[in-house]
């Protein structure tokens, strides 16, 4: 990693070597970067993905991380190798933008770091509809198009227009389509390494809809059917046409503890970590719920959490039942 600090030291000494990184996510557990920086604004951003594309052109292939509002990350203990970034004040802008793309429309550009909550209130107090459902998602706009985040009957890809790009690994900062970004249920087609600058939505007049009530019914829901503490929301993906955590329940998972991580009593398909807890533990509980759930329905789980610094689940989840089938 020398070659990429010396790379980067434009940065000066805001370029942190062998930085925490697992108590930027909500799990609060994890290791360190080789190298870390919270990106100032876009203009940085490019210079970064500039360096960055000019080692890789040149034969280094040092691996590049992004983390948001880490609500939807696990970073294993042992660390991360490379450079992980953040996205500082610069990406926390929300713009109305003037004249509107087709009636009743407003086109609202949103900075990579706004925190998804904040632009659910901001745009239900603008008069627009389209966003609510994200009031009780504690990740970033950033995140959430990677993702294709959702919840309450829609999702980001409901309202993306386009983004704004910057590309680490080519140095280009582009702007793409939300029809080319390969939007699915909580997917995407983006690189790790494609950085989510800004993105438009666009959203309706609200007329019709009393936003600040359906603010509330999200709120009073999410408190009522989803656990606090330590977690990074939803574990797994919902299979078609069936709940990971009735699954998870169902192969008798519900409340199951390993180490420091737990599967919660109040809904199966969220693992709360311990203070001071175990990445690692997360991980490998993780991997029994999958194990679990493909011995009793036969159903592959797919992780919805983002996965840093481990092996492909499905190899550890094969690993398990092969581990499983050996045990007397």
């Amino acid at each position: 990693m020398t070659g990429l600090a010396e790379s980067l030291g434009f940065l000066g000494d805001r370029l942190r070597r062998n930085h925490p990184v697992g108590s930027l996510t909500t799990y609060r557990v994890g290791g360190r970067a080789d190298c870390f920086v919270q990106v100032a604004d876009p203009d940085e951003l490019v210079s970064i993905a500039v360096a960055v594309a000019e080692r890789r052109r040149s034969g280094s292939s040092e691996p590049v991380a992004v983390i948001g509002q880490g609500s939807n990350l696990l970073v294993a203990d042992a660390g991360v190798d490379g450079l992980v970034l953040t996205l500082g004040e610069g990406f926390v802008n929300i713009d109305f933008l003037p004249g509107e793309p087709e009636p009743g429309a407003v086109i609202v550009r949103a900075g990579g770091a706004v925190k998804l909550p904040v632009l659910a209130e901001r745009t239900v107090a603008a008069g627009l509809t389209g966003f609510e459902w994200a009031k009780g998602v504690p990740g970033s706009v950033g995140g959430a198009v990677r993702m294709n985040a959702g919840g309450h009957g829609s999702d980001t890809a409901a309202s993306l227009a386009e983004v704004r790009i910057v590309d680490l690994a080519t140095g280009e900062d582009v702007t793409m389509a939300a029809g080319e970004l390969g939007l699915g249920y909580r997917t995407s087609a983006l690189r790790p390494e494609q950085v989510i600058v800004s993105a438009d939505l666009r959203l309706s007049s609200a007329e019709e809809v009393d936003g600040p009530a359906v603010l509330r019914e999200i709120v009073s829901w999410r408190r009522a059917n989803q656990p606090g503490g330590r977690n990074a929301g939803s574990v797994f993906t919902n299979p078609p046409g069936s709940s990971a955590g009735a699954l998870i329940e169902l192969a008798g998972g519900k409340g199951l503890r390993l180490g420091t991580a737990e599967i919660s009593s109040k809904h199966a398909n969220f693992i709360i970590a311990d203070e001071g807890g175990s990445a690692d533990d997360v991980f490998a509980l993780m991997v029994q719920a999958a194990a679990s759930v493909y011995r009793s329905s036969g159903v592959r789980l797919h992780p919805e959490t983002c996965l840093v610094g481990y092996p492909d689940f499905d190899e550890a989840v094969d690993a398990a039942l092969v581990r499983s089938e050996d045990d007397p």
